[in-house]
């Protein structure tokens, strides 16, 4: 699949993979002796934050266990029998979930993989040092000074473990001779029914039922939602995602109407209707958006369009935080002409999501002031999260490799 051209887009490519610390028990790891093979050898390193580059400990191919303690941090190499690797990937922001699908993709050995639990970023990207590939996730930083970065540690490839690109500075890599590769779609069944959950725990008051249950507090004020059949719901953007999103809330039989430049021919002939971005603003009960980001669809929901919006209008964003101006947003919601609104994107996430933050004060008023809201439901870029799409993000970013490593095409890479 190759990537559609400057200024069209086809909706649907949401995105989505995480960090939370990996194991610190030093007894537990050594025990594990015949623990994750991810090629001749696998490397996690711990907690690097702010730190400046390090050498690499040198890595001996042994079927034994070792842990080599560094002054910055601890290493912990695995080294199991299997084929000769045929290259080296540095993994980013690399969290549990991650381990396990790539291990389970790797099983032929046929990679190195280091793991790292910080993000990719200037002053991490020395890390990648000797690997032939890079492989991140949506919050990592690829600017040309990163990616130059890369390029002097002999790093080739770029592998994004996700679909959404704008992260990273095509420009620069295509100047860098660094080819990137993504995963442009792993499982839409993943964001589309993550995006119904929104829609039904939002409407029918779910998380307040649940605490107020949990709380012995059994009254049903305040928890009046209203039937999805008959409602007119609205999707921005029917690719892969998104058409499913429309299929699924036509089988809650209700109307289904969409904006996209392109119609999608299965959804005619089912009998969704296509039709202008202000008429979907104007008859729609529910909103959902699922359209890539793109100049085009920043901010597309703004004041002037929350103005032509039903009074009241369910607004559900699965597809990527910029396409919402949130303060615009927070204006609807005290003014009530936005009644609802569930996200799993926020344009400024990447210093929030995907960490702890429990013990913190969250310094982002914007987001804060969302929180306060009790029509306001909010999951942390979750939508992406299924055993099955893990396993394909997995499978597809190694699929990509191989296609680099072999000189064959491959039909993932992204241009500038």
């Amino acid at each position: 699949m190759s990537v559609r051209p400057a200024g069209s887009w086809l909706g649907g490519e949401c995105a989505e993979a995480d960090t939370v610390p990996f194991d610190d028990d030093d007894e537990l790891q050594a025990d594990r002796s015949d623990g994750p093979a991810f090629g001749a050898a696998h490397v996690v390193f711990m907690g690097l934050a702010g730190a400046e580059p390090v050498s690499r400990p040198t890595v001996v191919l042994s079927p034994r266990l070792m842990l080599l303690e560094e002054t910055v941090g601890r290493w912990t190499t695995s080294v199991r029998g299997g084929m000769i690797p045929t290259m080296r990937m540095a993994m980013f922001n690399a969290k549990p979930y991650d381990a396990a699908s790539f291990e389970s993709a790797n099983a032929d050995r046929r990679y190195v993989i280091d793991l790292y639990e910080d993000r990719l970023r200037p002053s991490t990207a020395r890390l990648a040092n000797g690997a032939d590939a890079v492989c991140i996730f949506v919050n990592d930083i690829a600017d040309a000074e990163t990616l130059t970065l890369l390029a002097e540690g002999g790093v080739r490839y770029l592998a994004l473990r996700c679909a959404g690109f704008n992260n990273v500075d095509l420009e620069a890599a295509g100047r860098l001779g660094m080819t990137v590769v993504r995963v442009p779609a792993y499982s839409p069944n993943a964001v589309a029914e993550h995006t119904i959950a929104l829609v039904l725990a939002l409407d029918r008051r779910i998380y307040k039922a649940y605490n107020r249950v949990r709380d012995g507090n059994f009254s049903l004020d305040g928890l009046v939602g209203f039937d999805l059949a008959g409602k007119t719901a609205g999707i921005i953007g029917t690719g892969r995602i998104g058409a499913l999103v429309a299929r699924l809330l036509w089988h809650f039989r209700c109307r289904v109407i969409c904006y996209d430049p392109f119609e999608n021919p299965g959804l005619v002939e089912l009998g969704v209707e296509y039709t202008s971005l202000g008429e979907v603003w104007a008859q729609s009960d529910v909103i959902s958006l699922n359209c890539p980001l793109t100049p085009e669809t920043r901010h597309l929901v703004s004041t002037d369009a929350i103005e032509r919006m039903k009074p009241g209008v369910m607004l559900v964003n699965t597809g990527r935080g910029a396409l919402i101006d949130t303060m615009a947003v927070i204006d609807g919601l005290k003014s009530g002409q936005i009644g609802s609104l569930a996200l799993d994107v926020y344009e400024e996430e990447g210093d929030l999501f995907f960490e702890d933050r429990s013990g913190e004060v969250i310094a982002d008023d914007i987001f804060s002031r969302l929180l306060t809201f009790p029509n306001v439901l909010i999951t942390a870029h979750q939508a992406f999260l299924t055993r099955e799409a893990l396993r394909a993000i997995a499978g597809t970013t190694l699929d990509n490799l191989d296609d680099l490593a072999a000189g064959r095409a491959c039909p993932n890479v992204v241009s500038p």
